[in-house]
């Protein structure tokens, strides 16, 4: 994903209207491009919502104080403005899997000593937004759902480390 959605998937971004959803469900909601906020949020990288050094930027709907990532200008939910924040650095590990082939090239560059498998979960934090991290220092048979975890930002995707006791990164 190289960035926040624009619309919902489902809406009509050409009216900008409210779409009805599945039966049960809320209306989606649909916001135009050309009537989409141009207000710049503060330097962060589409991918890596990276600021000062590694905190990860996100943000939160002054509506209905949804929080997303990467950071957008508006609100998936509801449509509404959203003002940037500095989301914290633990969470816990919702989901993980082993990447055990080499992703396609480019953007991928395989390192010299050629394709390693690594670790990638999704880290749930206490603002309720789930992150696709790198599980750094944890071999598959440490990790387990729910584990503490610490996430930074990093180059491309975040990255996540064990925490130790209080959230310390070991």
């Amino acid at each position: 994903m190289e960035g926040a959605l624009t619309a919902v998937p489902g809406a009509d971004p050409a009216r900008g209207t409210l779409l009805p959803a599945a039966e049960g469900s809320a209306p989606l909601v649909a916001r135009p491009a050309d009537t989409a906020s141009t207000e710049a949020l503060p330097s962060a990288g589409p991918l890596t919502g990276a600021v000062s050094g590694r905190e990860l930027r996100g943000s939160r709907c002054a509506r209905c104080a949804v929080t997303v990532y990467p950071a957008d200008t508006a609100c998936p939910r509801c449509g509404g403005p959203a003002v940037p924040v500095v989301l914290s650095g633990a969470g816990t590990l919702w989901t993980w899997t082993v990447q055990r082939y080499a992703p396609k090239s480019p953007p991928y560059e395989a390192p010299g000593e050629g394709f390693q498998p690594f670790a990638v979960g999704y880290v749930e934090l206490p603002e309720g937004v789930r992150i696709l991290a790198v599980l750094h220092g944890m071999s598959p048979e440490d990790l387990r759902i729910g584990i503490p975890v610490t996430i930074t930002a990093g180059d491309g995707v975040p990255r996540a480390r064990p925490a130790g006791p209080a959230g310390v990164t070991t």
